[in-house]
């Protein structure tokens, strides 16, 4: 840490003093609170230049932070309206989804019903011009800037539309736009649904709820949580709950300076007899791991795929004055059997805390952790679980890695794959969707062929991934299946690639597939004690 950034760590302003109570200022940390305001004072009137103290408030609060567990953390105000809207489940905008390709903004998808869709724009456009504001070569992190703004307000939009010469304009009126946390939901086989949920927002359950109605209530489910790195707690324990019967613990806390919490079913859950597998992988986290804790812990659902993150840190998030925020650690979760969720870190060690998590997550897979882990007992079989941190599944599987090669891996960093299904989609959509009118059709008709792999690779080579002929037969199936998947996205939105994925790609999912089709044989058993543990 820079010596500066770290004199003044604890940097507040003094005029804060006259707030501090009178026998608080005679404690030993009102005397290092004046010590840094004091510091601050100084430094703001003597140094030899003037000073922006403003971002070395920022940087010192940061350091600060930085001393102690990993996810307590300095918010910028900047940053805080995105972190809102991704909790409130919407934002005002014009309704797409893009990328960045060369520098230009290229619409993906938009929002079906949304102010983009009614106007005319479309997937594929390119975006040029924002207001009088040239738009190639924007920042990815700067166009949601210019795009989005308060519902009502107008913003004039120029593309670049492949096919067509002229440059089209477009007057765009901003509304709310829904951020789902729901990617997909569909019937993965018959009896079996399948969900796959990105984050914990507000709207979570609400979203949820209507995709297991959709799919009929289905007697197995399978609940994707690979990759959901958590969110709200209230969604986790209403989703934990929809599970469970009332009463149920799904989740307690402890802390230092707050009292012990458990929060419970508030009623029967919708779902209480329904076969369940849950899929986790190392990026599931915090929520994610609270609902698949309290599935375990209560033999209710098979968990599916390889240990999570271990993220069971409380935070309370404090606004700042600025619009900019202090999430401070003040409890841990534990799961209904009394597992901390949380794995072991060293204070102020962010970067040895995720390689850990890299090394941790290497010996699980090879099975050699339970030795040196404490052990409970989960609550109707009395079955044995893992502690030490995070949620360690049922069925544990190694990486989908079948197919990869460093050509494939080059092409995927490089942009190249996604650039290229662009291009080809320009001249191809509309005969695409004339031929394929639904996505049944379009999974049962529609395969990329060998020529067209070919000139994926020689795009390739244009955009400096030069070819390799032995990577190229390693990844030459997951290349077919990453076109179609992105192809199916492109025309019918983000379930679409999920639905190409998981039945050609993943493990887990076809490991899921078999533990509901066979649940008396597959299933049950995993959730039932040795006979000697009864």
């Amino acid at each position: 840490m820079h010596p500066m950034r770290r004199l003044i760590l604890f940097t507040l302003f003094p005029t804060l003093l006259l707030a501090t109570p009178l026998a608080a200022q005679n404690s030993d940390a009102a005397r290092e609170f004046q010590k840094l305001a004091r510091v601050y004072h100084y430094l703001s009137g003597l140094y030899v230049d003037e000073v922006d103290m403003a971002p070395i408030v920022e940087g010192a609060i940061e350091g600060m932070l930085g001393e102690l567990d990993p996810h307590s953390a300095y918010i910028g105000a900047e940053e805080m309206q995105g972190v809102q809207e991704s909790f409130d489940g919407e934002f005002s905008g014009i309704g797409v989804e893009f990328n960045l390709l060369r520098d230009t903004v290229v619409v993906v998808n938009t929002v079906s019903g949304g102010p983009a869709e009614r106007v005319g724009m479309r997937a594929n456009d390119r975006i040029v011009r924002i207001d009088t504001l040239d738009a190639v070569g924007l920042e990815r992190a700067d166009v949601p800037k210019y795009l989005r703004g308060k519902s009502g307000t107008k913003v004039a939009i120029d593309v670049v539309r492949p096919g067509t010469p002229e440059r089209l304009h477009f007057e765009i009126t901003r509304d709310r736009i829904p951020l789902n946390t729901v990617d997909a939901s569909y019937l993965a086989a018959e009896g079996i649904g399948y969900i796959r949920v990105n984050r914990f927002g507000r709207t979570t359950m609400e979203e949820f709820t209507a995709a297991f109605r959709d799919l009929g209530s289905p007697q197995g489910l399978i609940l994707d949580l690979r990759g959901n790195g958590g969110g709200l707690l209230d969604q986790a324990v209403e989703m934990a709950g929809f599970f469970l019967p009332q009463g149920a613990v799904i989740v307690s806390t402890e802390g230092r300076a707050v009292p012990p919490t458990s929060f419970t079913a508030q009623s029967d859950g919708e779902d209480l007899r329904g076969r369940l597998v849950v899929l986790l992988d190392e990026s599931s986290a915090s929520a994610s791991e609270i609902v698949a804790g309290a599935m375990q812990d209560w033999d209710r659902g098979v968990v599916v795929g390889r240990p999570s993150f271990g993220k069971g840190l409380v935070q309370r998030q404090v606004e700042l004055p600025d619009g900019s925020a202090v999430r401070l650690t003040v409890a841990r979760y534990h799961t209904p059997s009394g597992r901390v969720i949380q794995r072991p870190y060293e204070k102020g060690d962010r970067r040895g805390y995720y390689l850990d998590h890299l090394r941790r997550y290497d010996d699980a897979v090879r099975d050699s952790l339970d030795a040196h882990t404490p052990t409970y007992t989960t609550l109707r079989s009395g079955r044995t679980v893992h502690g030490g941190g995070g949620i360690r599944p049922d069925v544990i599987l190694p990486p989908d890695t079948t197919g990869y090669s460093d050509y494939y891996a080059g092409l995927i960093r490089r942009g190249v794959i996604y650039e290229f299904v662009n291009e080809w989609l320009d001249r191809t959509r509309d005969s695409l969707a004339a031929r394929y009118p639904a996505f049944e059709d379009f999974d049962k008709g529609f395969e990329p062929s060998d020529e067209l792999l070919g000139r994926l690779t020689a795009f390739g080579a244009s955009r400096s991934v030069a070819y390799d002929p032995e990577g190229f037969a390693t990844s030459r199936e997951l290349m077919r299946t990453q076109l179609k998947a992105l192809a199916g996205q492109r025309l019918f939105g983000t379930g679409a690639f999920y639905r190409v994925i998981n039945s050609r790609l993943s493990t887990a999912y076809a490991r899921a597939l078999t533990i509901l089709g066979d649940w008396d044989r597959e299933g049950r058993p995993l959730l039932e004690a040795p006979a000697g543990n009864k």
